[in-house]
């Protein structure tokens, strides 16, 4: 059997505590429509999928029982369309949320970082090669 190569991570969820201010924030943020719907006891927001786009797809998630927002825990990288991630970086504030770190160079073959937490509470990141 062939094994077909793929990234490893497959899926995310972001958990948020007022789901019509967090889908605000990553629409602002990211220049992007999320789809909301429910999933059983689930208020989920979808980032769109790009069939030939790199990386995992994910939501946002309501589910107060069972998923809490935080600042220590998994860390999601997110690239961004823009290419450079400053530009991302600089509608955070904007959006509702706070830079933690700016844009950092990493090593020149892996290209740049930052941190930011966003209006629910959550520690998340940006990463580009330029």
């Amino acid at each position: 059997m062939m094994e077909k190569k793929m990234n490893i991570v497959g899926w995310f969820e972001i958990p948020v505590i007022d789901m019509e201010r967090a889908i605000k924030f990553y629409e602002t943020v990211f220049d992007v429509k999320l789809n909301r719907e429910p999933m059983g006891p689930f208020d989920m927001a979808f980032f769109p999928r790009f069939e030939d786009g790199l990386g995992a797809a994910g939501a946002l998630v309501f589910q107060p029982d069972n998923y809490k927002p935080s600042t220590n825990g998994p860390l999601i990288y997110f690239t961004p369309r823009s290419i450079d991630l400053n530009v991302e970086l600089n509608r955070v504030e904007a959006a509702g949320g706070k830079i933690i770190s700016p844009k950092t160079l990493i090593k020149e073959e892996i290209g740049y970082m930052a941190l930011f937490l966003d209006t629910e509470g959550n520690r998340l990141a940006l990463h580009s090669r330029s």
